[in-house]
C-alpha cells in the first residue's frame, strides 16, 4: 500500500513536469511567431511607400514634358483668344478633340509646320501632322523666313513617342498664333492638360 502511494506520487510528478514544459515551449513558439509577424509589417510599408513614390515621380516627368516650352518661343502680344478663354476645338487632331469644351493655357507667335515624319520607334511613317512650332525643328531657331515644303530637318518636339529626334519633311507653314491647351475629351476620360499646337481657325468660342 505503501509503495502505491510512492508510485503515484512519482507519477504525479513527471506529469507536471511534462505540462510545465510543454506550456513554456508553447509560449517560447508563441512570441516567436508574434516576433516574426512584427518584424515583416516595416518591409511591407516600405515597400508600398516604394511604389506611391515612383508613381509620383513618374507623373511628375510626364507633367514637366508636356508643360514644357520650345526656348525662344515668344507669347502672342495681340491673339484672339487669352489665357482662361473656354473654347470649342473644331479639329479632330486626334479621337475625342473635335467637339471638346477647352481652356487656353497658352497663345504664341510663331511659324507652324505641317510636316510628315518617320518615327523613331515605327517604322510606320506619320503623314501630315498638324503642328510644330519653328522653335521645335533642329538648326531653324534663327530662321527668318518658312521653311519651303519638301525641306528636310529634325524634330525636337515631344508630342508624342517617337517624335523627338525624328526625320520629317515640310509639308506646308503658317504664319500665326499657336495656343496650348486643356480640354475634356468628347470620348471620356480625364483632362488632357497643356495640349500643343492648335492654331486660331481651329478654335470657336461659339
Amino acid at each position: 500500500m505503501k509503495n502505491n502511494k510512492v508510485i503515484q506520487g512519482v507519477l504525479t510528478l513527471t506529469i507536471l513536469t511534462v505540462l510545465t514544459a510543454c506550456s513554456s515551449q508553447d509560449n517560447e513558439n508563441k512570441e516567436a511567431v508574434d516576433g516574426g509577424t512584427q518584424s515583416s509589417m516595416p518591409t511591407m510599408e516600405s515597400s508600398n511607400s516604394q511604389t506611391e513614390s515612383k508613381t509620383e515621380s513618374m507623373e511628375g516627368m510626364q507633367h514637366d514634358d508636356l508643360s514644357e516650352i520650345p526656348v525662344g518661343l515668344q507669347e502672342a502680344e495681340n491673339s484672339e483668344y487669352e489665357i482662361g478663354d473656354q473654347v470649342t476645338l473644331l479639329t479632330d487632331h486626334m479621337p475625342g478633340m473635335k467637339g471638346a469644351t477647352a481652356t487656353i493655357v497658352g497663345a504664341f507667335d510663331t511659324t507652324a509646320y505641317e510636316i510628315t515624319f518617320q518615327p523613331t520607334n515605327s517604322d510606320e511613317l506619320v503623314e501630315n501632322h498638324k503642328w510644330v512650332v519653328q522653335e521645335e525643328l533642329a538648326g531653324t531657331k534663327d530662321q527668318e523666313k518658312p521653311l519651303e515644303p519638301g525641306t528636310e530637318i529634325i524634330v525636337e518636339a515631344k508630342h508624342m513617342a517617337g517624335m523627338e529626334g525624328a526625320s520629317a519633311t515640310i509639308d506646308s507653314s503658317e504664319d500665326t498664333t499657336v495656343y496650348m491647351i486643356d480640354y475634356e475629351p468628347t470620348s471620356g476620360g480625364e483632362t488632357v492638360t497643356n495640349h500643343k499646337w492648335f492654331t486660331e481657325d481651329e478654335l470657336s468660342k461659339e
